[in-house]
């Protein structure tokens, strides 16, 4: 079991930048599928990114493309997440999860958190208008 820890979050006005991370242990993440999720208050959780084993690709949610960039760094067992030009429908906790060996790249494309088998507790995100 990889435990994750994310760190970053803040408040940000409109337009600016946040760089979240996921700091893992317990075990090494370059075997693991990585994404990123967040949850708005009041809202579920939906998908925010995800990326390959070798970092070779990635798939974003239409919502954030063009705007994020997920990447990782295998060596310091970390992924992260690059938010630039920031809305305030951006607010929300932003969490960290491995994906669950097994699955197919093609698989993480649905952006389900069923497909995740660890997460962090979260990083707040608050971007004001």
């Amino acid at each position: 079991q990889v435990q994750l820890v994310e760190s970053g979050g803040g408040m940000v006005q409109a337009g600016g930048s946040l760089r979240l991370s996921c700091a893992a242990s317990g075990r090494t993440i370059k075997t693991y599928v990585m994404g990123w999720f967040r949850q708005a208050p009041g809202k579920e959780r939906e998908f925010v990114a995800v990326i390959r084993w070798g970092g070779d690709s990635t798939f974003y949610a239409d919502s954030v493309k063009g705007r994020f960039t997920i990447s990782r760094d295998n060596a310091k067992n970390t992924v992260y997440l690059q938010m630039n030009s920031l809305k305030p429908e951006d607010t929300g906790v932003y969490y960290c999860a491995s994906g669950i060996p097994g699955r197919t790249w093609l698989q993480y494309y649905r952006g389900q958190g069923a497909d995740f088998g660890s997460w962090g507790q979260g990083t707040p995100v608050t971007v004001s208008s």
